[in-house]
């Protein structure tokens, strides 16, 4: 499956440390994170991740993108919901993209956990039928 993850700067040490823990389970998927987030995890973790631009500067809308072309299977989106770190123009814009288009969506460690470990036994593997992978998608 193909995972997106984007973290808001107060919840990239979090989501390290998420992506730490679940690293047994995210390493057989493709994984595709905004810059920074990226290295953190990549650096933290050894795992392989194509980076986009940094959120602030258009990575969260390369990541709407992708939804939109149905190129996500997961997003996983820590943010941060306080006054002064709150985008509500592109986290708006990506989670109305994550519902039209069907993609399961984690705005904080719990929702992540849950799906994660869904996506370990095999819970969202309707998205193989929802999203057929072509010989563009693999």
């Amino acid at each position: 499956m193909e995972i997106a993850i984007i973290a808001d700067d107060k919840k990239k040490e979090l989501m390290t440390e998420f992506c730490i823990a679940y690293c047994g389970i995210l390493c057989k998927h493709s994984l595709c994170a905004t810059a920074t987030t990226g290295k953190y995890i990549s650096e933290a973790t050894g795992l392989s991740i194509e980076t986009v631009m940094p959120g602030p500067q258009g990575g969260t809308e390369q990541i709407a993108s992708r939804v939109a072309y149905n190129e996500i299977d997961l997003l996983l989106f820590f943010r941060d919901t306080s006054a002064s770190g709150y985008r509500i123009d592109s986290d708006n814009e990506i989670m109305r993209m994550c519902d039209l288009y069907n993609i399961p969506v984690a705005t904080n460690i719990a929702t992540a956990e849950v799906l994660v470990r869904a996506l370990e036994s095999g819970d969202l593997d309707w998205r193989s039928f929802v999203n057929p992978k072509t010989s563009r998608h693999k």
